[in-house]
C-alpha cells in the first residue's frame, strides 16, 4: 500500500511580503521555554514573543498577528494566537503582548479564541517526538475591522484574515518536546 503525501496546511494565496523580525525568536531555530505552553504537561512560561514588522503596502488599514502550527496532528493544524484589529500605525508588539491581561494593546485590538480555547497567546505544546513549526505571522489587512468578535472560531477568523490580506510576513521557529 502506498503512502499519501502530507497535506500542506500552510499554503495560502500569494501576497506581497512584509518584513517580520523579533528580538526573541528566529526562523528555523528552536523556541525557548519562554514561549512554550504552561499546561498539558508542558512547563513553559507561555509568553508571546516580541515582533516588529515593516513594508506594508499603501491601503493597509489594520493588522492581524497570528501563530499557527501546521504540523499539529489534528487534520487542520492548531491556532495558538489570533490578535486582530491592530491599527495601521502599530508596527511592533513587545514580548508578552499576547497575555490575556496585557494592558498595552491599542484601543480596539482584540484577542480572539485560539484552539486551547483561550483569548490570548498559547505557547508551543507538541506531542513528544516530532518537531513542529510555529508560524508567527503578521497580516496587513485592507479593512479597519475584521468584522468578527472574540468568540469567533479560529478557522473562521483565519478565513476572514486571508480574505482581506494585502501582504504577509512570518517567522517560523520550531519546537520539539
Amino acid at each position: 500500500m502506498s503512502k499519501q503525501p502530507p497535506i500542506p496546511y500552510d499554503y495560502l494565496p500569494e501576497v506581497p511580503a512584509l518584513t517580520v523580525e523579533s528580538d526573541d525568536i528566529r526562523d528555523g531555530e528552536r523556541l525557548s521555554d519562554k514561549h512554550v505552553f504552561n499546561d498539558w504537561g508542558m512547563k513553559g512560561q507561555n509568553i508571546s514573543p516580541h515582533l516588529r514588522w515593516s513594508g506594508a503596502p499603501s491601503g493597509t488599514k489594520s493588522y492581524a498577528v497570528t501563530c499557527f502550527d501546521p504540523d499539529a496532528p489534528t487534520g487542520s493544524g492548531f491556532w495558538h494566537w489570533l490578535l486582530i484589529d491592530l491599527p495601521p500605525e502599530i508596527t511592533e508588539l513587545p514580548s508578552g503582548a499576547g497575555s490575556g491581561d496585557f494592558k498595552g494593546l491599542p484601543t480596539g485590538a482584540v484577542h480572539t479564541r485560539n484552539d486551547y480555547p483561550r483569548k490570548e497567546y498559547g505557547g508551543a505544546a507538541p506531542p513528544p517526538g516530532s518537531p513542529h513549526r510555529y508560524l508567527f505571522a503578521v497580516h496587513a489587512l485592507g479593512v479597519d475591522r475584521l468584522g468578527v468578535d472574540s468568540d469567533t472560531p479560529p478557522a473562521l477568523v483565519g478565513f476572514n484574515i486571508t480574505a482581506n490580506t494585502l501582504a504577509r510576513g512570518y517567522i517560523a521557529p520550531i519546537y520539539e518536546s
